[in-house]
């Protein structure tokens, strides 16, 4: 599955290039939803305030031990604040940081996008 949250769009046109389960995380259900399968969480650049969101909805349940790693997407142009968000969440929850993409991502992001996922689909099912 695919967790994330969106300010502007970008995020979510990101998300929506891959076909696979997603659920967009927002200010009325990030401390109401409850996930209980492996996800990868992508998030957008933006001030504390903005994506605290996200933080609240890993702090929900079990949620937080579900999460196999991070994307983040940003702006090239804010130099090494470029995907500062992601970098943040990846150390408190302590999950890697698969990659980061500018604004909607490329191809190059999307087919990154599809390969963690598969990683993550083929470790559950080897697992069980």
């Amino acid at each position: 599955m695919l967790v994330y949250m969106s300010v502007v769009g970008n995020t979510r046109a990101f998300v929506n290039k891959v076909d696979h389960p997603k659920l967009e995380i927002t200010e009325d259900n990030c401390q109401e939803v409850t996930v209980d399968e492996d996800f990868i969480a992508i998030i957008p650049t933006y001030d504390e305030g903005t994506t605290e969101l996200m933080w609240r909805f890993m702090e929900t349940g079990d949620n937080a031990k579900f999460c196999r790693g991070v994307m983040g997407g940003g702006n090239r142009n804010f130099a090494q604040l470029f995907c500062y968000t992601a970098k943040d969440f990846a150390e408190d929850f302590q999950v890697p940081l698969l990659h980061m993409f500018e604004f909607q991502g490329s191809a190059y992001d999307v087919d990154l996008l599809e390969k963690e996922i598969s990683k993550i689909d083929n470790s559950t099912h080897s697992s069980r």
